[in-house]
């Protein structure tokens, strides 16, 4: 069996993983072959299906190679020769029925390199079939019960990479986000969403690098897309397949692998301009080293990416404020002793530095404010990931180990009327270990099983300070039992540090009992320890307080998520589908009012009921729909307590109605038009004691930044311009409904309902690109985000939009 050199994706232009089908047959058996003309990826992926034959690829490269049609009773074998015949690469046979295709020394391969120029060179190709690859079991969309959105990092220019999750919130619909500042926000998908403030709660949406699970209690780390192969949204829960902290979905980025046989790389440089504000830059660079040929693969990839401020604070006299600094880079390495093997050795560090707060206030003007001191923040991100897998025809093993740091320092203007300039910070260190070690039989057309084991184990310390710049004798009282200095220095408010340890066997199983009509059915066993303690708390805190809320913390909880689906295809071209599942997230402390508490773990079930007609980039037209209802148990959610400190309490029970819409059509060869709308009708159903008296007497409460109405409009054009260049025009227009910031009167500041824009153009001439990017079109100052600082909730306060922004960037792959 030949080793999947690269499962990162089966679109185009890079095609990682190849059949492996349930019932083979001999490769010298004539079979009944017919195969479209087209690229090597689909074509191995058509015959693998026909003949029984696994196939696999040496490297990503040789997926791009164009191939006749073939039509004929023929062999495996003889399909191959033919489908290879004048490409460069050949087939060799490993095992009975297994194939490894390989490229000749004469052969030349496409560089992948530079991804958006390679995109460029095959937008006229018809892209192979979607392949759900976060199914964990490399699903075919259409046999993928559920909300996918498959984005193709391969038509992301450096400008949208640049922008990180960014470019995520433009082109998926369901996707959204608070706007704190690059790596303190929290994203959400669909319409589960806890809050906007930023406290202890773990994320409802799970981000993943690879196999690698991204973050836990803490926000988005905002890891720029460079040298992305692919980038998969799937709606949630996601609570078989991924376990706690997946309520709203996963978010799972896809790196390209190192090249086993060539070398290669890129590089890029643009310059921005921010109307009303400072100019940009971004670099990177990808490098790919061929070690051992066939063998073992370095690939690096380095990048500075630098946001002009555009906000001015009046009251400081300083203008553009919130200047944002990020670099970082990846590094892989990649070992295959032989064909079965995969061995990969990946590294992450990003550091974000942002000189000062995202925010400004309408009562003092366009993006203006008053504040009295700086409020900083900066995010230290580190990973490690060693993953190894093992083939073995249909049955696979999968090895992912790896470790978190990450740290992100946040500080709040805590300045009180009349009082001297004081500044409030809190550190969030967050250390994660996690593995997974899972078997899986892929057989053909998304049957099959996966059965595994994991453990989790995360470590959140979050420590405060309070820091008065005042110079008299006797400081006011900001927080209830912290004492004030004065002159800058800082005195310690009560933290919090939170341990999760997670056990996990889980299970998944699709069958098809009748033609056309599959069933899958899953579960996930859980044994959490939850543990949790005060950090420097105050001297108003007592110790028995503290021991009962620590005792309280430390316990163990063992839950069970069941998931099931049923979906048939027997019309031809359509899907429908139903599908069940549920996620959970562990309790743990909170500090509330310099109190300790503990608040429970919250549970999340979801039914949906939903259809699909075509494969999006590959048929003329491709629709699909949703509607789900979701009922949300003991909703965590990050509020604030009296003194306005971000804290997490248990708000109620809530439920979810939504609906969601996608049309992508391709009336030309080189016209793609791409429409979404998702509507989402949310109510606290059931609110706690302390939630009913922030609000007013039978007040209806939705849930905190669910936006009401979500939608995007999107063209992407492509066409030869002679026989040396190729120019592509892309544009979109997303709408973000209304939203509140959280529950009560306090936190009920409205936000949302803008139209955010962008528009691009790239001209490629051999290794070369020139783009062209402009952002917010319209200069539109919409609210993005209602919180400034959590110690003045009254205030207008609001996050704008950036302003009108164009980038002029180079790239240049070798």
């Amino acid at each position: 069996m030949g080793r999947r050199a690269d499962r990162l994706f089966v679109t185009a232009p890079v095609i990682a993983i190849i059949a492996a089908i349930a019932t083979p047959a001999s490769g010298a058996e004539r079979q009944d072959i017919s195969i479209a003309p087209g690229r090597l990826g689909e074509a191995v992926v058509a015959l693998g299906r026909q003949t029984g034959a696994s196939i696999g690829m040496s490297d990503q490269l040789l997926a791009a190679l164009r191939t006749p049609a073939i039509q004929g009773r023929m062999s495996a074998a003889d399909a191959l020769r033919q489908l290879l015949k004048g490409s460069g690469a050949q087939a060799q046979r490993i095992g009975g029925n297994g194939w490894r295709i390989v490229r000749t020394r004469s052969a030349r391969m496409p560089s992948t390199a530079n991804p958006a120029i390679q995109a460029a060179s095959v937008a006229e190709q018809v892209p192979a079939e979607i392949i759900v690859t976060a199914s964990k079991r490399d699903t075919p969309l259409p046999r993928y019960a559920g909300m996918v959105d498959a984005l193709d990092a391969q038509m992301f220019t450096t400008a949208e990479a640049a922008g990180g999750t960014a470019t995520l919130l433009s082109r998926v619909a369901s996707l959204s986000s608070t706007h704190a500042g690059s790596g303190r926000n929290k994203l959400f998908i669909r319409a589960i969403a806890d809050s906007g403030v930023a406290g202890p709660t773990q994320a409802t949406t799970g981000q993943y690098l690879g196999d690698m699970r991204l973050n836990y209690a803490a926000p988005d780390p905002d890891l720029k897309l460079y040298d992305v192969g692919r980038v998969e949204v799937l709606e949630g829960p996601q609570g078989t397949l991924y376990g706690a902290g997946s309520l709203g979905g996963i978010v799972r980025v896809m790196p390209n692998a190192p090249n086993l046989a060539e070398w290669g790389g890129q590089v890029s440089a643009g310059g921005s301009a921010t109307q009303h504000g400072d100019p940009g830059g971004d670099l990177s660079g990808t490098l790919n080293i061929p070690i051992l040929s066939e063998k073992l693969a370095l690939r690096v990839v380095g990048y500075g990416v630098q946001d002009g401020g555009y906000i001015d604070d009046v009251n400081r006299g300083r203008d553009d404020v919130n200047r944002t600094r990020t670099y970082g880079g990846r590094a892989a390495l990649r070992f295959a002793p032989d064909a079965d093997w995969t061995i990969d050795l990946n590294g992450v560090y990003q550091h974000i530095q942002g000189d000062d707060a995202q925010y400004a206030n309408r009562s003092v003007g366009r993006l203006e404010r008053a504040s009295s001191v700086t409020q900083p923040y900066r995010s230290d991100y580190l990973l490690g990931n060693l993953r190894i897998e093992r083939q073995w025809d249909s049955l696979r093993f999968v090895s992912s180990t790896g470790y978190v740091r990450h740290v992100l320092a946040e500080s709040y203007d805590a300045t009180q009327p009349g009082g001297p300039p004081a500044l409030f910070r809190q550190r969030n260190k967050v250390n994660i270990f996690s593995t997974e070690n899972r078997l899986v039989r892929d057989l053909d057309n998304g049957l099959g099983w996966i059965l595994g084991a994991s453990y989790l184990q995360s470590t959140s310390d979050l420590n405060r300070s309070l820091t008065s710049f005042g110079t008299a004798d006797v400081q006011p009282v900001i927080i209830p039992g912290v004492a004030m200095f004065g002159r800058g220095m800082a005195a310690a408010a009560t933290g919090v540090r939170n341990m999760v340890k997670e056990a996990t066997l889980f299970g998944e199983a699709s069958f098809e009992p009748v033609k056309g009509l599959i069933a899958t059915f899953g579960g996930r066993l859980t044994n959490s320890r939850l543990s949790g303690k005060a950090l420097d708390p105050v001297a108003a805190l007592s110790d028995s307080e503290l021991a009962r809320a620590e005792a309280q913390a430390d316990r163990s909880e063992t839950m069970f998520l069941p998931s099931a689906s049923i979906l048939t295809d027997a019309i031809p071209d359509v899907t429908l589908y139903a599908r069940f599942q549920q996620g959970f997230r562990p309790g743990g402390l909170a500090v509330d009012d310099q109190r300790v508490r503990r608040f429970q773990n919250d549970r999340i079930s979801t039914v949906e009921i939903g259809a699909r007609k075509g494969v999006p980039g590959r048929d003329p037209i491709a629709i699909s729909a949703n509607v789900a209802y979701t009922d949300w148990r003991n909703i965590q959610a990050d509020v604030t307590d009296r003194i306005g400190l971000p804290t997490t309490a248990n708000i109620g029970d809530g439920r979810i109605y939504t609906v969601e819409g996608r049309v992508v059509a391709r009336p030309t060869q080189q016209l793609t038009l791409d429409g979404s709308v998702i509507y989402n009708d949310s109510r606290l159903s059931q609110p706690t004691d302390f939630v009913r008296a922030l609000s007013y007497e039978g007040r209806s409460l939705s849930l905190p930044n669910v936006a009401n109405l979500g939608a995007r409009m999107a063209f992407d054009y492509a066409t030869p311009l002679g026989n040396a260049m190729r120019l592509r025009l892309s544009g979109s227009a997303r709408y973000v409904g209304k939203s509140r910031l959280g529950v009560g009167p306090i936190l009920g500041q409205t936000q949302g309902d803008y139209v955010d824009t962008s528009l691009s153009a790239g001209l490629t001439r051999g290794p070369g690109q020139y783009s062209l990017a402009l952002t917010n079109l319209f200069d539109s100052n919409g609210n993005r985000f209602s919180l400034g600082t959590p110690f003045d909730l009254r205030t207008d306060y609001y996050t704008p939009l950036r302003p009108r922004t164009i980038r002029i960037g180079i790239d240049f792959a070798f």
